[in-house]
């Protein structure tokens, strides 16, 4: 029995020796064959990897259920860890706000109390209506673009363009169905602007380029890189505080300004009525003023009549 069993041991250790000696042997020729039978058989070979497909996806998708489990479980840990975060965060802001909602409230009130006490008129309501920019007709010796709104939609000469950002220009031409924009950056642009903190009053002069300048500063006055221009309601041509762009250079007395919007960006605007009357409507040529009347005739005066001489003749 003995020898039985220890003849056995010895057998399978053999078989098992020769597998390992011929395994890679066997696979390389597994190989060959598969490919030969591929060969000869596309039909048969396609049949059988559609059968092992079949055979296998059942597995896979049992074996990588676990796999989807833990990994559902990683990135739910996750997303609880950044919500906590978040949530933090948005009480903070929400603490903050409700701190500026106050301040605003006191403020809005002490507004009104002012307003009332000095009996201030209130400024118009603004009127706008939004259009597509559909033509650029900007080039060296101009700066323009042309809009799809005008006089059947209210736009009018002198409307301020505006977009999200900033100011654009204002209405220089105004169709009955299109306007055309005179740009900030238009070399005929002349808008009054105050610079930074200190409110310096300035003149933004357009030169046909992307960043037109401040000029008439003043020599006192100190402009910066990174001040905000603002318009400044002179002349009531544009409202007071529309937004228009930011100093990007001052170098030897040129001050540049970066505007907020790029022309090359533009797309849709917002044509806003603010009721000003600084831009004057010089469409229809002026009327010429009445002749001042004519005095009255003088009173006629009645002639001297004339007394004879007597004639004196010598006796």
């Amino acid at each position: 029995m003995v020898r039985q069993t220890t003849g056995q041991i010895t057998r399978l250790g053999t078989l098992k020796t020769l597998i390992q000696r011929f395994a890679f042997l066997s696979l390389i020729a597994l190989t060959f064959a598969l490919m030969l039978i591929g060969k000869a058989d596309t039909v048969l070979v396609e049949r059988a990897r559609v059968a092992i497909t079949d055979a296998v996806v059942p597995i896979l998708r049992i074996l990588s259920e676990p796999a989807n489990a833990v990994a559902s479980a990683i990135s739910n840990f996750r997303e609880l860890a950044a919500i906590r975060e978040q949530n933090s965060t948005l009480r903070e802001d929400n603490e903050r706000l409700l701190q500026w909602q106050a301040i605003a409230q006191r403020l809005e009130a002490e507004n009104r109390s002012l307003k009332a006490l000095l009996a201030l008129a209130p400024e118009p309501t603004a009127a706008f209506v939004s259009a597509r920019v559909v033509g650029d007709t900007g080039g060296a010796f101009a700066q323009s673009v042309i809009v799809t709104a005008g006089a059947n939609e209210g736009v009018g000469k002198g409307d301020v363009v505006m977009t999200g950002e900033g100011l654009v220009g204002r209405v220089l031409q105004s169709g009955s169905r299109s306007s055309r924009v005179l740009l900030i950056t238009d070399i005929n642009s002349r808008i009054p602007v105050v610079v930074g903190d200190a409110a310096n009053r300035a003149i933004l002069v357009g030169d046909n380029g992307l960043r037109p300048r401040l000029l008439y500063t003043g020599a006192k006055t100190i402009v910066t890189p990174g001040d905000k221009v603002m318009t400044s309601g002179d002349a009531e041509a544009f409202p007071p505080g529309l937004p228009v762009g930011r100093v990007a250079r001052v170098q030897d007395g040129v001050i540049t300004v970066e505007p907020y919007v790029s022309r090359d960006k533009l797309q849709h605007v917002r044509i806003v009525d603010y009721g000003l009357t600084g831009i004057l409507n010089t469409d229809t040529p002026p009327q010429p003023a009445p002749a001042p009347p004519a005095p009255p005739p003088a009173a006629a005066i009645p002639a001297e009549p004339t007394v004879a001489q007597p004639t004196v003749t010598d006796p």
